[in-house]
């Protein structure tokens, strides 16, 4: 039996976040996703208290989980009804999920102020609505609502609540810090106290990042004898999230040496995963998972972990599927350009006069305004300027655009012309685009599909702006940064100008230029 279990509820407290979104279709696809992860228990929904649930459970019904058991969520029978003629535990029933989690109060102000009744019923409404769920063979996973509040406002009560619970038959109490206030020195001797007033019943873990100590007030409780967490997939939840289960895992895993997933190279493309379907950014710095949770970029940094990795990493990036990335920046020593060109396939030697040009370029260009961290195309090609693998493909003669705004309710008119040269031969071309930037790209790729019809499969994936020195206002430097791909590989090239529209077409030459490079091998 596993010390420790990991119940999630993205689907379900989840998709409770602002900007959280998903379609039936989406949660089956996360279920499916998570079983083969490894998820004890995933949390679907509420059965009945919308139409995309009630289908959810509909068509989970057809899952063949290999691994996780899925639960239906709800609460406890109304006051003052029947736990058999209340029509939401009905609900729960018919999910026909092997587990059901209802949640009740454990916050005496809760009892009297919103439910509006006596302690008695209180503990009578989870006691009885417990019991007739697993009589009904359901395996019962109890969530103390407000548990942590409700205990320092009144110990007896709270665990009056969890007896209720057991001695209706739950398999776990889940102590829920709702609010996300409290601190792990209070999780860890709060749930000290309900191990001891409860010890037949084990207990688990529900927090809330309001303090962002999610993770740790779980962590907090596992030490003190919690053998389930629950939390979210990338920490979404209401206000500021979930317990993160991509941070989570982890640290219980590698860190406590609990065993709870059996494959954690998973995680990272599980939390990928998540945020695509949910149509949500990459947070890149997440612990564990994020782009740059083993990124360096400080020179001293960077020869170290050459030498030592572990040095300034606490764990092996490959463990969670993640990996070691070198930026390369002003800060950059040689080490940082060594490795980088390395990884690109390049070789460079220490203290050659190559890799104390590229690291001279590279400084100079990042005090002009430049940025090589996300704009590793735009870096190859320097390495391949100094090592004299390069050789240039086209030139420009000159290029113009031009944005027509009609009075008359014509549709306004971006155009781009360009000339350039290859070799001896020049090409000139026009071209529209849904801006002045796409019609640049557009002209561009029309004047060189001619001599290379390959640059077809090149587009462009993703292009940002950021303004430098926004003092000088309408002055200011402009850094462009565009992200190409040909369908397999992608990659970031940059480019800085005074001129937003020169600043885009640097930008966009070099991903062409870099597409052309690596073809001609």
């Amino acid at each position: 039996m596993k010390q420790v279990t990991i119940y999630d509820t993205t689907l379900r407290d989840g998709t409770q976040g602002e900007g959280f979104q998903l379609s039936m279709l989406d949660k089956l696809r996360i279920a499916k996703r998570l079983d083969e992860f490894g998820a004890d228990y995933i949390e679907g929904g509420w059965p009945g208290s919308n139409p995309k649930d009630v289908e959810f459970f509909q068509e989970a019904k057809k899952l063949e989980l290999k691994h996780a058991k899925l639960a239906a969520f709800g609460s406890t029978r109304r006051a003052d009804m029947k736990v058999e003629e209340d029509p939401q535990v009905r609900l729960l029933i018919e999910a026909e999920t092997p587990v059901v989690t209802i949640f009740g109060k454990s916050w005496e102000l809760h009892v009297t102020e919103v439910l509006r009744t006596t302690a008695e019923e209180n503990q009578a409404m989870i006691r009885d609505t417990v019991a007739y769920l697993v009589k009904n063979g359901r395996e019962v996973v109890y969530d103390a609502e407000h548990f942590f509040d409700g205990y320092k406002d009144s110990p007896e009560h709270a665990l009056a609540t969890l007896k209720a619970a057991a001695e209706g038959g739950a398999a776990v109490l889940v102590l829920c810090d709702t609010n996300g206030g409290t601190l792990p020195s209070e999780v860890m001797q709060i749930c000290a106290a309900v191990k001891e007033a409860i010890p037949a019943t084990p207990f688990g873990i529900h927090t809330h990042n309001d303090c962002e100590l999610g993770v740790a007030n779980a962590v907090a409780a596992v030490k003190a004898g919690g053998v389930q967490v629950q939390g979210t997939i990338n920490g979404y939840g209401e206000r500021t999230g979930n317990c993160n289960l991509t941070s989570v895992i982890p640290i219980l895993q590698l860190k406590m040496g609990i065993k709870v997933i059996d494959d954690l190279t998973a995680l990272q493309t599980l939390s990928y995963f998540v945020d695509d379907v949910s149509n949500n950014p990459h947070f890149a710095r997440a612990p564990f998972i994020g782009r740059t949770a083993f990124a360096h970029k400080g020179g001293m940094h960077v020869n170290a972990v050459q030498k030592l990795a572990r040095s300034y990493e606490h764990i092996e990036p490959g463990l969670v599927g993640n990996s070691q990335q070198i930026l390369v920046s002003e800060l950059s020593g040689q080490s940082n350009i060594l490795i980088k060109a390395e990884q690109l396939g390049m070789k460079l030697e220490k203290g050659s006069d190559e890799a104390k040009n590229v690291l001279g370029r590279v400084k100079e260009l990042e005090n002009e305004g430049y940025s090589f961290e996300a704009a590793g195309g735009s870096l190859e090609l320097l390495i391949r300027k100094q090592l004299g693998q390069y050789e240039k493909p086209f030139s420009l003669k000159e290029f113009h655009t031009s944005y027509r705004l009609y009075r008359d309710g014509h549709q306004p008119v971006c155009e781009a012309t360009v000339k350039v040269f290859v070799g001896e031969e020049s090409h000139y071309t026009v071209a529209e685009g849904n801006g002045v930037v796409n019609a640049l790209d557009n002209a561009l790729r029309k004047a060189l599909l001619p001599f290379y019809p390959e640059i077809e499969d090149v587009s462009l994936n993703d292009y940002k702006v950021r303004i430098i020195d926004g003092h000088d206002a309408t002055a200011a430097k402009t850094r462009v940064l565009v992200v190409s791909t040909d369908g397999e590989k992608s990659w970031g090239t940059i480019g800085v100008s005074e001129n937003i529209i020169e600043a885009s077409w640097i930008a966009i030459v070099d991903s062409i230029d870099l597409f052309l490079q690596r073809r001609k091998g």
